[in-house]
């Protein structure tokens, strides 16, 4: 019986532990946690416990005391992620398998920037282009260039998740209409510019062209067999199609082989005028990646786990071209 250990993650991360038990066939036990006690991950879990609110080093320390007290054979972090990658010496010392990349690449590819600067000199990649600034008077005239060349502008921190800080710069903004409708992204120029000079400086600010097109999401794993790459539409809607694409497929395997990403990973393209932009790399499994699964009827989570203790698991894929979706329904977490 393998343990598996999955830290904080996000709650659609219930789904990718479903895929991952049942490609072991009750050969796994996973052991959860999470800062929310009440998670819902709990119910997929054999094992759950509370996480404390800490971070850096003390939080690594945490994660090696569990892995020894829980006799974790496995570890699948979100959490601190990068910084349990610097520490994988020390996890791989007690005996524990940590699904996760090398610390050097997965620091570069969290960096937005520095993701962008490495993947600029490869041929055949659409990289947008960018000015990064730290104050507000960098941020003014990175935007008057870029609105001049490009029309609409957006920002966005370099180290962020799940797009967070991405906002949209709109040039008028109804205020009393916004009252109505769902705010969403969009900020005047004004506010934002009146926001960023609220501060003397700021961490690194990324000024770039917006991207108006729909969301290409790509669901990867490498493997001996080849790359496993599913793509996914996003659109605006909440259902997703899954299209292999040849020029999303082309640019996913030209980074795949540029970042040598060894665990499952998403790359996420969007559309302007036709063109796809490479918009980020995420080194971690997707919040969509079992909608991707679903569709090529393939088990990413399921071969990553027998990756990583050295089996070559055989696979298959359905490339057929799909619409998937997905649906919340209730559980009783504690009566």
């Amino acid at each position: 019986m393998i343990r598996v250990w999955f830290n904080h993650w996000f709650s659609t991360s219930y789904g990718l532990i479903e895929l991952m038990k049942e490609g072991a066939d009750g050969q796994i036990c996973v052991i959860g946690s999470n800062r929310q006690k009440d998670s819902v991950i709990q119910l997929v879990c054999d094992e759950w416990y509370e996480e404390p609110d800490i971070s850096g080093e003390e939080y690594v320390a945490f994660c090696l005391q569990f892995c020894a007290e829980h006799h974790i054979d496995a570890f699948v972090p979100r959490r601190n992620m990068v910084e349990i990658s610097r520490n994988i010496v020390r996890f791989e010392q007690a005996g524990v398998r940590v699904m996760v990349d090398d610390y050097k690449t997965i620091q570069l590819l969290n960096d937005k920037a520095a993701a962008y600067a490495l993947l600029k000199g490869c041929g055949g990649l659409h990289i947008p282009d960018f000015q990064i600034v730290n104050d507000v008077h960098q941020f003014e005239q990175a935007y008057q260039k870029l609105r001049e060349e490009y029309g609409q502008v957006c920002v966005k921190f370099v180290k962020d998740e799940g797009g967070m800080s991405f906002r949209k710069i709109e040039e008028r903004v109804d205020c009393f209409r916004q009252l109505k409708v769902y705010q969403g992204s969009g900020i005047s120029y004004e506010r934002l510019s009146e926001t960023l000079g609220s501060a003397a400086e700021f961490d690194d600010l990324m000024v770039m062209p917006y991207l108006p097109g729909n969301e290409i999401s790509v669901d990867c794993l490498q493997t001996k067999k080849g790359l496993i790459a599913i793509p996914r539409n996003k659109g605006a809607a909440r259902h997703e199609r899954v299209e292999y694409d040849p020029e999303i497929l082309r640019m996913t395997d030209i980074i795949m082989k540029q970042a040598a990403l060894q665990y499952p990973c998403n790359i996420q393209f969007k559309y302007r005028e036709d063109v796809p932009y490479l918009l980020e790399i995420n080194t971690r499994m997707s919040g969509g990646l079992q909608m991707s699964c679903l569709a090529a009827q393939v088990n990413i989570p399921h071969i990553a786990l027998g990756k990583l203790f050295g089996r070559d698991l055989d696979w298959t894929m359905d490339r057929a071209e799909k619409t998937v979706s997905y649906i919340e329904m209730p559980r009783m977490i504690h009566q």
